[in-house]
């Protein structure tokens, strides 16, 4: 199989790690941690780049690319530690409203193409664990009443993909459907809080509160499933660039932080634990590109294999995340130095879409219903 990029796609990854460099700054980044989380000024250059219409189909004004183009762009965002929920708004969004009424399409893929609209999925509870049947907000005659926790930046979203239920018991797959709510709707109120790394969230509350139908309940718990596997590829790719860029951090650490008065690099039980981190990256590298190849295939292979790279990620990400910390001592964990913000965000994302014990219990129940496709 060939794993070489396109000339579009190396352009593609040159234009935002261009972006990165020049106007997200880690002083500049800083500003925006301390100013919330979320930069409306940022969010447009992104959409003046092109990204927001990333997976929105040309017939709405986006740009059609596919999921591998998202994985070279969530790659570079990584290297970035940019906070913008991009991967919710042009990736996660586009592809849930791809599967609504013509008409809803019509009202919001043009404006989430050009950058005018942040749409973000709101589908955590406070008692879901993780699972995505786990649903006791619910919808009556088009009204939402609910709680949806960690919603990224929920309190400046322009409006919510929520899942709700219309029947069954609040643990049940079925009678699961997915709306859309607009955030200056009647009976939303939000509030918003800063995460581990810095990123920007709320909970949102849904008080009798008007909805448009995206799926109804014979579809929505499976298109929740793949709204969370093409959030779970976009997080593994952020993730090997976030690891890719720390590694460069604390190489150049080394290679400059002398004791006994030559650089640590020359200490042969370091160069050991550097090089075990390279291969921890390469082994994350190597399943965000599976997770990403996967996304087109059927429901129970895509899980299950989605499933699999969120472990291997998580186990990649605590390691890199430690190792590399502690190869820098006590300057890597300053708030000052850009190293351990980039622990930071490794940190909270094994812990999104799903921890690692929760991943390996995924895979083991679907290993059965896979049996022979791997084979």
């Amino acid at each position: 199989m060939d794993f070489d990029f396109t000339e579009d796609q190396e352009a593609l990854r040159d234009a935002v790690r261009r972006f990165v460099d020049k106007d997200y700054s880690f002083d500049r980044r800083t500003q925006i941690v301390r100013s919330g989380g979320f930069d409306r000024a940022v969010w447009d250059g992104l959409a003046g780049l092109g990204l927001t219409a990333l997976a929105v189909p040309e017939a709405h004004g986006g740009l059609g690319f596919g999921a591998v183009e998202a994985m070279v762009v969530m790659e570079e965002l990584g290297r970035g530690l940019v906070l913008e929920p991009i991967a919710q708004g042009a990736l996660i969004a586009p592809a849930v409203l791809a599967r609504a009424p013509e008409a809803l399409q019509a009202e919001w893929m043009p404006r989430i193409a050009g950058g005018e609209a942040l749409v973000v999925l709101a589908h955590q509870e406070a008692k879901s664990r993780y699972r995505l049947n786990r649903v006791s907000t619910r919808v009556t005659d088009g009204r939402l009443t609910g709680v949806k926790s960690l919603v990224p930046a929920g309190d400046l979203a322009d409006a919510f993909i929520v899942p709700a239920r219309v029947s069954g018991s609040d643990d049940a797959a079925e009678g699961i459907a997915l709306l859309l709510v607009e955030r200056a709707a009647a009976g939303v109120h939000t509030r918003a809080y800063s995460l581990h790394d810095g990123s920007r969230a709320a909970e949102v509350h849904f008080d009798n509160t008007p909805a448009q139908l995206i799926a109804g309940p014979d579809q929505g718990h499976a298109l929740l499933e793949l709204a969370a596997d093409i959030g779970i590829a976009a997080q593994a790719a952020e993730a090997v660039g976030v690891m890719e860029k720390y590694l460069a951090l604390t190489t150049e650490y080394m290679n400059t932080r002398k004791q006994f008065g030559v650089a640590i690099s020359s200490f042969q039980a370091l160069r050991h634990r550097a090089a075990d981190v390279k291969m921890q990256l390469e082994l994350a590298r190597s399943m965000s590109y599976y997770a990403t190849l996967r996304l087109g295939d059927a429901p129970a292979v895509r899980r299950r294999a989605l499933s699999q790279a969120k472990v291997q990620l998580g186990q990649s990400m605590r390691f890199v995340g430690q190792q590399c910390t502690q190869l820098h001592g006590g300057i890597g964990v300053t708030d000052e130095y850009a190293g351990s913000h980039y622990f930071k965000r490794l940190t909270a994302m094994e812990m999104q879409w799903g921890d690692t014990l929760h991943h390996l219990g995924e895979v083991s129940a679907r290993m059965q219903d896979t049996a022979g496709v791997f084979a």
